[in-house]
């Protein structure tokens, strides 16, 4: 049985933390040559995942989820959407059964959060309870997906021991509770998987 993977705001390269044999990508502007990997075009602020219900095994965004804006008006002006909510329940429309969403953004308290100018949905390491049993605090902006925690933990930027296969040794817990009490650490990763 073949298994898909999605990269959200995929740039040119798209990522497959979870080694997939399909690999899929979407990004505002695709820049990719043509190869291994399909990427479509998407804004995903306004738009759904164009893809089909539980089509995923597994979906990643690196360093996206921060610029998915969380209020926005409406077309008309006369009400709000919350273009984040319903990115989350994309998210999780797309995944399987079982499905693996892999996040890792910057999050407050660090500067890092806040230094790019297109950073406009400012995470915090205890946001994925929004979206998470057994709380589903963004039901009443309208989220309809059922997640639960695989992993949530502080990270540092360029870092590659938080990838999915890779578990951290006692050492790299050590330097991240280190990190994590001088306030250090740059990012969060978010694991959570698809219920159905």
């Amino acid at each position: 049985m073949t298994t898909r993977h999605l990269d959200l705001g995929c740039g040119a390269r798209p990522r497959n933390p979870y080694g997939r044999d399909e690999l899929h990508g979407i990004d505002l502007a695709p820049r990719h040559e043509p190869g291994a990997f399909e990427v479509r075009r998407a804004n995903l602020a306004l738009e759904p995942i164009p893809y089909p219900d539980d089509h995923f095994d597994s979906v990643s965004a690196y360093d996206f989820l921060e610029h998915v804006p969380r209020v926005l008006p409406t077309a008309d002006g006369r009400d709000t959407r919350f273009p984040f909510v319903e990115l989350m329940n994309e998210v999780w429309r797309v995944l399987s059964p079982g499905g693996l969403l892999y996040a890792y953004t910057p999050c407050y308290p660090h500067p890092m959060a806040f230094k790019d100018p297109t950073h406009v949905n400012i995470l915090t390491r205890d946001s994925h309870e929004y979206f998470t049993r057994p709380l589903f605090t963004a039901r009443m902006y309208g989220f309809k997906g059922d997640f639960s925690i695989v992993r949530v933990m502080p990270a540092l930027v360029a870092e590659h021991e938080y990838e999915p296969r890779q578990i951290p040794g006692w050492y790299a817990k050590y330097r991240l509770r280190r990190r994590e009490r001088r306030h250090e650490n740059t990012h969060v990763v978010w694991e959570l998987a698809a219920h159905k």
